[in-house]
């Protein structure tokens, strides 16, 4: 299989679905590099420049929203193809914005192998994405904020009715549910944290006199 150049990176907070992404990349004799952040992915990319980035959106440091803004500003890095995956950001404003920045593709977790590695192989076979204006600061913050606070507050609806169901339920159907409600408040706790970065770094560039 011929690589363009470079191997893969593969971008994910999460080392179970890292591992899997990895595992079944190189089943198919891809050369996979991995970062837990945007801001790690970064630094590797400086390091050895990939064909392909694949990379989460909710990730703790840097997301996956910046590291493509990023990459896009950066006319050294600005044609590497981008594949975002998710299971947090899927609606279709999440996905506007995403293909916006400049990814290629989107996919939805839970990823199938199949699709996935379907998915991989236009893309590379496609080549480099051509060389484009990158969307303007302001308007990367302006959508940027819209997203982190849209998926906040779908986020505090879902740990509401989490909790409702809670209290209805016999305790041995409780267990499953109450690891879904550690995830979600672990979710809200992230986005909350990446949009008081972004209202910050806003506030820094725009001060009030």
């Amino acid at each position: 299989m011929n690589i363009p150049y470079g191997p893969i990176l593969v971008v994910e907070d999460n080392p179970n679905v890292r591992e899997l992404l990895e595992v079944t990349l190189r089943f198919k004799g891809y050369p996979v590099i991995s970062a837990r952040n945007g801001r790690e992915a970064l630094s590797r990319v400086e390091v050895e420049r990939p064909a392909l980035i694949i990379t989460d959106i909710l990730m703790p440091l840097m997301d996956g929203y910046s590291l493509v803004h990023n990459l896009r500003k950066n006319p050294r890095t600005n044609q590497i193809p981008v594949i975002f995956i998710s299971a947090t950001y899927l609606t279709s404003e999440d996905k506007s914005f995403a293909l916006n920045l400049g990814a290629v593709r989107f996919i939805e977790k839970p990823i199938d192998p199949e699709d996935f590695l379907l998915t991989v192989a236009e893309v590379l076979t496609g080549g480099a994405v051509e060389r484009t204006t990158p969307i303007s600061d302001n308007d990367f913050y302006r959508g940027y904020r819209e997203r982190l606070e849209s998926k906040l507050q779908h986020k505090t609806t879902q740990i509401a009715r989490t909790q409702r169901l809670l209290q209805t339920l016999p305790p041995e159907q409780k267990p499953p549910f109450e690891a879904l409600l550690v995830q979600e408040m672990s979710d809200h706790k992230e986005i909350q944290e990446e949009l008081d970065d972004l209202l910050r770094l806003v506030g820094r560039l725009n001060p009030v006199d």
